[in-house]
């Protein structure tokens, strides 16, 4: 009887756990979907600035300085002082997704001797907080609630840094959106800005927009000045809507298999339990019947004993 109660409690215990697991892979789903309509809605001045900067950046005269340009040289990388964002999750139970940006902001942080981190999510907060990692700041709530402000005020700050000297590198650890339900972690320096150039550029040309030469009015700087920081902020904000819908995808893979998992656990101990509660039935059987054949046995000599005493 033990037994059974186990396997039974065990079965209950599963289904409720896949009541939860299941209400987590539909709200992710429906978290997925406000967070694409929040990017399509600002795609549109995301890709406008883009070309406002590629353009730009490709008109721009001959031994042309500005300080978001400033590609500073150093004879040992190590020697660069870079600013790390890190983007991860502000909850678990998303796979590998919150694992693998970790491990890439781990990588790039020991290139250099002295790194700055900046994470958004909990998870990277708690990760590097209980590693005795100095965090230099917290982006709180910008994980789960991406938004333009948000992206604006990180922008700001990481520029502010490179144009007061304090770092020579800035870096952007998040999870890319690739095609369909494929994410993978991704890393892009944004500062200086020699190499998003060609980012900016490559993308242009791709769509054929890249072609004319321009006139840069009031002056290259100025335009620089208004340019970089409103596409900073836009590529800022679409890594974060990447990353979050990333993590959803990546929960509602891991709650679909643990839903998955739950069944099959589900189908084996239901079985195990007819089992052994068909076991038990037929112990029960066997023991009536032994009994019932024990009974007419003693039966049967007790009626044998009256006859003898009779003749």
């Amino acid at each position: 009887m033990a037994a059974l109660r186990e396997i039974r409690d065990r079965i209950n215990s599963i289904k409720s756990t896949m009541k939860i697991t299941n209400a987590m892979y539909m709200i992710s789903s429906t978290k997925i979907n406000k967070a694409k309509k929040s990017l399509a809605d600002n795609r549109p001045y995301f890709d406008a600035s883009q070309t406002v900067l590629s353009k730009v950046l490709q008109n721009l005269p001959d031994e042309f300085e500005h300080p978001y340009l400033d590609d500073r040289e150093f004879t040992d990388a190590s020697h660069a002082r870079r600013a790390i964002i890190c983007v991860t999750a502000d909850k678990g139970l998303a796979g590998s997704y919150n694992h693998n940006v970790i491990k890439m902001t781990e990588t790039i942080m020991q290139g250099c001797e002295d790194p700055r981190l900046y994470v958004a999510g909990e998870v990277g907060r708690q990760y590097f907080m209980h590693r005795h990692v100095n965090i230099d700041e917290h982006f709180q709530y910008t994980a789960q609630d991406p938004s333009i402000p948000r992206a604006r005020h990180i922008a700001g700050r990481m520029l502010d840094l490179f144009e007061n000297g304090e770092v020579d590198e800035v870096y952007l650890v998040y999870t890319a959106m690739k095609a369909g339900t494929v994410y993978t972690s991704d890393v892009m320096q944004l500062l200086p800005l020699y190499r998003l150039n060609k980012e900016v550029v490559i993308a242009q040309q791709e769509k054929g927009k890249y072609e004319e030469n321009f006139t840069l009015e009031p002056s290259p700087h100025d335009l620089l000045d208004i340019a970089v920081p409103d596409f900073l902020s836009g590529y800022i904000f679409s890594a974060l809507v990447q990353s979050y819908c990333s993590e959803h995808y990546a929960r509602m893979q891991a709650m679909d298999a643990a839903n998955k998992n739950g069944q099959e656990l589900i189908a084996q101990l239901s079985l195990q339990y007819n089992r052994v509660r068909q076991a038990k039935i037929t112990q029960e059987i066997t023991e009536v019947a032994a009994g019932e054949k024990a009974r007419k046995q003693q039966l049967a000599k007790k009626k044998k004993k009256e006859r003898s005493l009779a003749e």
